[in-house]
């Protein structure tokens, strides 16, 4: 079963910290790790990945910091999961074309294929932008909401 490693959950909070910050803005990586919970001893090295991968710019100094190397709206979910777990897979027979004898017959096969697609495009479409709406949605209507309501961002119920 695909499931993101927490290694890649903590580097998309990193991104979504940044991302609720005015353009430009340095934010010290304590703060951020502080913020979304992510532990001291992940935050550097998860701080690290993210600036190697070019979607965060690091200073170092007293007025240092992180911040965003692109617009939120120009970085996706899909960015970020697949340059933390690689590209996204369901089956060893997507990753792997040519080791199964039954291949392009294999109607399994071309169900693993159209399925790791539809996940990829669905992925490529959130935007950290789109992610930020997401959570200023999520947090009024918290405001205005019992305790028990569990509110479900826009993104998602158009789809249902």
């Amino acid at each position: 079963m695909f499931k993101v490693n927490r290694q890649t959950d903590y580097a998309v909070r990193v991104i979504l910290a940044l991302s609720k910050k005015p353009q430009g803005t340095r934010v010290s990586t304590s703060e951020v790790g502080r913020e979304m919970l992510i532990p001291p001893v992940l935050i550097q090295r998860i701080v690290a990945e993210l600036a190697g991968g070019g979607f965060i710019q690091t200073q170092a100094g007293r007025d240092g910091g992180i911040s965003l190397a692109h617009l939120p709206e120009n970085i996706t979910l899909l960015q970020i999961v697949e340059h933390f777990e690689g590209e996204l897979y369901l089956s060893d027979c997507v990753l792997k074309p040519g080791e199964c004898p039954f291949d392009r017959r294999c109607p399994v096969h071309c169900q693993w294929v159209r399925l790791k697609n539809l996940l990829r495009d669905e992925m490529s479409r959130i935007t950290f932008k789109s992610l930020v709406e997401d959570a200023a949605m999520i947090e009024m209507t918290l405001r205005t909401k019992p305790a028990s309501f569990q509110p479900m961002p826009a993104s998602v119920t158009n789809d249902i």
